[in-house]
């Protein structure tokens, strides 16, 4: 299956938070300050970034997703009143140089190798996503690296997916989408892309109306030798 998907494919994109991305690496440095907290902290911090997003999307108004991670953080760090807020900086500071998950610039490398393109496609705005390649050396194994920002919507949103599509130049069919989000696979298939669901924690599967055409444990399973 990994090798058909590779066959027809002439662009490979990437989600990039949660995929290439540890979402969690950011409070995971400063856990020991956090204290007892700092997991679910984490969560809360991350699925409300999230939600911001999808609300937004679906009231048709637009910011831009750093302004959604700090929101999302305040609402946290509301949450959990023992955290120190004067850790607020430090664990932004921290976002924005995530780490990369430690096989993704083997894999883009491979992938760029045989001749395909690869680009990120997120809805973290230009200046995030600029930092956070740069800081985990993935620029080089980049094509492109391709923001919502330019539909002015977030994912799920089609228009999100068709302009990720054209700015990748390659036709729709020709794309291979991987995201460890299961929400963003949904989106994606929806609008029309072959996807792999990297699905790094071994979660159930939902939207079964909406499969992937894979399944991969992580991205290095897009390697058929691998």
């Amino acid at each position: 299956m990994t090798r058909d998907l590779l066959a027809e494919t002439d662009a490979v994109l990437f989600d990039a938070y949660g995929t290439l991305f540890d979402v969690h690496a950011a409070v995971q440095r400063h856990a020991e300050a956090i204290g007892p907290d700092a997991g679910h902290l984490s969560e809360v911090w991350r699925n409300k970034q999230l939600e911001y997003s999808w609300v937004l999307g679906l009231a048709g108004r637009y910011r831009s997703f750093w302004d959604l991670t700090e929101a999302a953080l305040d609402h946290a760090l509301a949450l959990h009143p023992r955290v120190d807020r004067g850790l607020r900086e430090s664990l932004l500071d921290a976002y924005r140089d995530l780490d990369a998950y430690s096989e993704v610039q083997g894999v883009l490398a491979r992938l760029r190798a045989r001749g395909l393109r690869t680009a990120i496609f997120s809805n973290g705005d230009a200046a995030m996503l600029a930092r956070a390649v740069a800081s985990a050396g993935l620029r080089e194994h980049l094509d492109a690296v391709l923001s919502v920002d330019a539909a002015q919507t977030f994912k799920t949103s089609p228009a999100a997916y068709a302009r990720a599509v054209e700015q990748a130049g390659a036709e729709t069919d020709r794309v291979l989408f991987c995201s460890s989000n299961r929400w963003d696979i949904a989106g994606a298939t929806a609008f029309g892309l072959r996807c792999a669901w990297i699905n790094r924690k071994g979660l159930p599967d939902e939207y079964a109306d909406l499969q992937p055409a894979a399944v991969l444990a992580d991205l290095a399973g897009l390697l058929p030798d691998a």
